[in-house]
């Protein structure tokens, strides 16, 4: 929201709120996020590191943390609670952008496009061995909002479809759109693409390891657009060298931005993107609309209510 700042810089100035903009280019570390601690009533935040440290010193004073989207695992939400700080999200904001993104790997890596692209500009002429959806499997790791809007999809193309989850899904849903539920080792043994979906949480970090990944089928693909560290990375990188996995989409890494010297960015089968599988303008703008009207609601002043409609698509 830093970018688009300007334009809502009114609606502080008339309830009255003294507005910090830090200077972030991905997210704030501990140590950053402490250097406000006792200054704010309020934070509208990303990805920052809303510690148990950094809650206790923002204490009493800090009531509202507004996150910007969906994920709140850089909030300690028990320090939270003990603190009496409310923290609030925009639950869904992005599930239908990052279903299509998911898609649209699934069928780069299936079709080969990319690869092709690059021959054909170098001057060759090589035809490259590509795949049809509906002879592949897909396994859905975390079938939430996120994951059924990937599903939905898949389902059109006639693929296999697999799911994974830790809590129950809805008979119906998997009935309609014929998605087989297994557990996380059946699930990867028999689907082409592995396309991560879940929260992060104490029971989803490092899910995908070292041994999750030697369980995988030969050649699949694993699609990560939901928190860098769900992957064991280190773990990732050498199942792609040892070609346990044929190659992977990565939108989200343990460190943002990813380190140059990172030997992901040099790997041919391996497609990068920094963190921007969510990007949708009327998406955005929602959850703009829906941080403030969080953060001025937490702060007991009037709500803003403006442009607050529900992301389009199925529920």
């Amino acid at each position: 929201m830093l970018n688009d700042f300007e334009r809502f810089r009114t609606y502080f100035d008339s309830a009255g709120i003294d507005v910090i903009v830090a200077d972030v280019e991905e997210r704030l570390s501990e140590d950053e996020v402490l250097s406000f601690a006792g200054k704010i009533d309020g934070a509208l935040c990303g990805d920052d590191a809303f510690t148990a440290r950094v809650l206790e010193r923002a204490s009493p004073r800090l009531k509202i943390i507004s996150k910007w989207g969906t994920g709140i695992d850089s909030i300690d939400l028990e320090a939270a609670e003990k603190f009496g700080v409310k923290v609030t999200n925009t639950p869904g904001a992005f599930t239908e952008a990052v279903a299509d993104s998911v898609l649209g790997y699934i069928l780069a890596f299936a079709r080969q496009i990319p690869w092709m692209d690059r021959e054909v500009k170098s001057g060759r002429w090589s035809k490259q061995p590509a795949r049809a959806l509906h002879e592949t499997a897909l396994g859905v790791v975390g079938v939430g909002r996120s994951g059924r809007a990937v599903l939905r999809r898949a389902h059109a193309f006639g693929m296999r479809l697999l799911g994974n989850d830790i809590i129950e899904i809805d008979a119906d849903f998997l009935s309609k759109y014929s998605v087989s539920m297994l557990e996380l080792d059946d699930l990867l043994r028999e689907s082409d693409f592995i396309s991560l979906n879940c929260d992060l949480n104490p029971s989803s970090e490092h899910l995908i390891d070292g041994e999750s990944l030697r369980a995988v089928k030969p050649g699949a693909v694993l699609i990560n657009t939901s928190r860098g560290r769900v992957v064991d990375q280190g773990a990732l990188v050498e199942a792609l060298e040892q070609k346990r996995l044929s190659g992977a989409a990565l939108d989200v890494f343990d460190e943002e931005p990813l380190p140059l010297g990172s030997p992901l960015r040099a790997m041919d089968n391996v497609m990068l993107a920094p963190h921007n599988a969510n990007s949708s303008p009327s998406a955005r703008e929602r959850v703009h609309w829906n941080s403030l009207h969080n953060l001025f609601e937490g702060l007991g002043l009037d709500p803003i209510e403006e442009n607050l409609q529900p992301e389009s698509g199925p529920a």
